[in-house]
């Protein structure tokens, strides 16, 4: 087990840090679930107090660094899958989000979850921590406008001459300089001159509308107090969702926050340094049951499953090591029950460079795949190109752990599948047809 180096000051600008990562989701995700018909102020109310609570749970539990919150993907599936697509009142959904939270929780009870964990072959865990690194800047460059949607080639930079990207190129500089001096905070100085620097945008040069829901500046103050909505609190419909026909939202939502759960410990344990003498993610058992009671009390506060943060990445790199860091995030989110239009002042492109540089930083175990050894290399490659290319963890753990198996038994190395991975296919076969 790596000794925690670390200090409160350290711990303190880390959580920070990891809030000014993750904070974009107290607007995005009541942005996403109001479609589905959910008042976007109550969802806004409802997303604060989920992280809130389940943060200070895992740093106060499960004592890791981790900020858990509504989890992106699962809101929209809860919007545009269950909702839309199946035609479901959202407060059937909302309860469907509750069961799935009682079966995680009756998993992480009976340690099922923990076994699959600890299943894990060592070389996948190096690629999923890899993979999650590369997601998490390719939501940077997204973030920033950097990257952009190409007919032609699917995906292409944009015009470096404009100003949103010449901003955030110098926010990435300017932080890179900040990290490889070792400068204390490097991270939140960078995020802040970099929202300095992003203010002119829309009021002396360019045009922010096509990335700011048509507002042409980026940087806005919009007021400082609004007034909490608790309209969804325990608004779900609890026997409503417990009809024959909605368990397959019920798994698709259990499953799919599983493997996002599963992914995001194994690889920011692998990138930070946070195993146990086994080897294992620290504090694993508690911090299972804690992203298990996120998705039980996303489904009575009135949002989308809860789960730990890729995000939280951004924490870790700036030195967080202890639960410290993961309190300090999550209070951070409380006085925005009353503060919310503040958090238009820092604009994405403030944070993007901070999640770029968090992706160099999450490279490192790629070094001890064994590349030579293809029985091992090609299911790693596969989960970690496809954890990118497909915009899911979820997926590229899944065809990780099927791919391993199947590459194993056909060249007759069937003994390195141990039987708790055999367990994980089926999960991973289910998480594939769920829903569908």
């Amino acid at each position: 087990m790596t000794t925690i180096n670390t200090s409160r000051r350290t711990e303190v600008l880390a959580g920070i840090s990891t809030f000014l990562a993750t904070m974009y989701i107290i607007v995005v995700n009541p942005t996403i679930l109001s479609q589905a018909g959910l008042p976007f102020s109550g969802v806004l109310t409802a997303t604060i107090l989920l992280s809130f609570f389940c943060s200070l749970m895992m740093g106060l539990y499960a004592r890791n660094p981790i900020v858990v919150a509504p989890g992106m993907g699962l809101n929209a599936f809860f919007t545009f899958t269950a909702v839309k697509g199946m035609g479901i009142r959202p407060e059937v959904a909302l309860g469907a989000v509750f069961w799935a939270g009682v079966l995680f929780l009756i998993l992480s009870v009976l340690n099922v979850r923990s076994a699959i964990v600890r299943a894990i072959p060592q070389p996948l865990r190096y690629a999923v921590s890899a993979g999650i690194g590369l997601f998490i800047t390719l939501i940077g460059f997204e973030n920033a406008n950097f990257i952009v949607a190409n007919p032609a080639t699917l995906v292409s930079i944009a015009h470096i001459n404009d100003p949103i990207v010449l901003t955030f190129v110098f926010g990435l500089l300017l932080m890179s300089v900040l990290v490889v001096r070792n400068v204390p905070g490097g991270i939140i100085i960078g995020i802040i001159l970099t929202t300095l620097a992003a203010w002119p945008i829309g009021r002396y040069w360019g045009d922010a509308s096509a990335i700011n829901f048509g507002q042409k500046t980026l940087v806005n103050f919009q007021g400082i107090w609004s007034a909490p909505d608790f309209s969804l609190l325990g608004k779900l419909d609890l026997m409503g969702s417990l009809s024959w026909s909605l368990w397959p939202v019920i798994f698709a939502f259990a499953f799919t926050d599983l493997f996002d759960s599963l992914s995001t410990f194994v690889g920011v344990a692998e990138a930070g340094g946070l195993q146990d003498n086994d080897g294992q993610p620290r504090n694993l058992n508690r911090s299972l049951l804690t992203d298990a009671v996120a998705t039980t009390l996303a489904g009575l506060f009135g949002t989308s499953p809860g789960t730990a943060y890729i995000e939280s990445a951004v924490g870790i790199a700036q030195g967080g090591r202890t639960g410290l860091t993961a309190i300090v995030a999550g209070c951070c989110f409380l006085p925005f029950l009353f503060l919310s239009p503040l958090l238009s002042v820092i604009p994405t492109i403030a944070t993007a460079p901070a999640l770029v540089l968090v992706g160099a930083f999450m490279m490192k175990p790629i070094t001890r795949i064994e590349w030579g050894c293809l029985d091992d290399a090609l299911p790693a490659f596969l989960a970690l190109v496809l954890i990118p290319f497909s915009y899911s963890i979820t997926q590229g753990l899944i065809w990780g752990f099927l791919s391993w198996t199947v590459v194993k038994v056909a060249v007759g190395k069937g003994r390195e599948v141990p039987m708790g991975l055999w367990i994980v296919d089926v999960f991973c076969i289910l998480a594939l047809t769920a829903g569908h």
